[in-house]
């Protein structure tokens, strides 16, 4: 086996719309800089994700260096976003699962681009003050850690030879013909090449180029890995499979979610040191 790198990183700048690669990103103590910054929302405040739209995965949010972002989807003209002025728009409290957050909701181009692409209004929310980052479950965190809008952890690793191994199980399985699945189904942050299958479940702490993680739990994952994220139509692949030959304390799981220990980049091509 090859000694470990990092092979891919990847940004969503708004929760469960698609992101893109990119060579290299810095790494804040609440994620990579510009990921999950933004949120779409119903009228009345409910935020929405694949789960519930999976409409979402056909429309691609790049950061830009001012934290905007830039838009594009099949059919729709690409946007420019910039950053909302809390002075100029509306400051409201939007609650992502348990935790309330004050996002500064935007009612111009933007949301009309999402609602466009959804078919629904919906409105584009943006996380501005990173006093509102959210506080991450003190079982797994130390004392002031936070997260943007991610689900629970400010990082996602998974490996390459995990989701060969996957593949290859699908393939031998009664729903093949769904197979093989690209990473994308999974919508990590890093993806590290040169380990053995699974072996993320073993990590404790790992060195990626300078920058210290530390793991924090499994990721247990749902119906969103279900789902082509370039047609927006869904299957039973992989949840069949990993329920089947992947569970971790009767979760079904692939990856494992990272809290930095410092800040830093990371980039592609880094060496990946397992210290634990």
């Amino acid at each position: 086996m090859s000694e470990a790198q990092l092979s891919a990183v990847h940004v969503y700048p708004v929760k469960s719309v698609g992101g893109c690669a990119l060579d290299e990103a810095a790494v804040e103590p609440w994620g990579l800089a510009g990921d999950r910054r933004w949120l779409l929302v119903k009228p009345d405040g409910t935020f929405l994700t694949q789960r519930h739209l999976p409409r979402m995965a056909l429309g691609t949010a790049e950061p830009l260096p001012d934290g905007g972002i830039a838009l594009s989807a099949a059919g729709l003209e690409p946007l420019t976003v910039p950053v909302p002025d809390p002075r100029a728009h509306r400051v409201s409290t939007v609650r992502v699962f348990q935790d309330p957050v004050e996002l500064v909701w935007t009612e111009g181009a933007g949301s009309a681009w999402f609602s466009e692409l959804l078919g629904r209004e919906v409105f584009l929310a943006h996380l501005d003050d990173p006093a509102r980052r959210r506080p991450i479950d003190p079982r797994y965190a130390r004392p002031g850690e936070t997260v943007s809008l991610a689900d629970s952890m400010p990082f996602l690793v998974t490996t390459t030879a995990s989701l060969a191994d996957l593949n290859s199980l699908i393939a031998r399985g009664d729903l093949a013909h769904e197979g093989p699945l690209p990473m994308n189904r999974f919508r990590p942050n890093l993806v590290v090449d040169g380990v053995e299958p699974w072996a993320e479940d073993g990590w404790r702490k790992l060195l990626i180029g300078d920058v210290g993680f530390r793991v924090a739990k499994p990721s247990s994952r749902c119906v969103i890995t279900t789902t082509d994220q370039r047609t927006a139509e869904r299957g039973r692949e992989p949840l069949r499979t990993l329920a089947r030959h992947h569970r971790i304390d009767n979760k079904v799981v692939f990856g494992q979610n990272l809290i930095p220990e410092h800040t830093g980049t990371v980039r592609v091509g880094d060496p990946v040191k397992i210290l634990e």
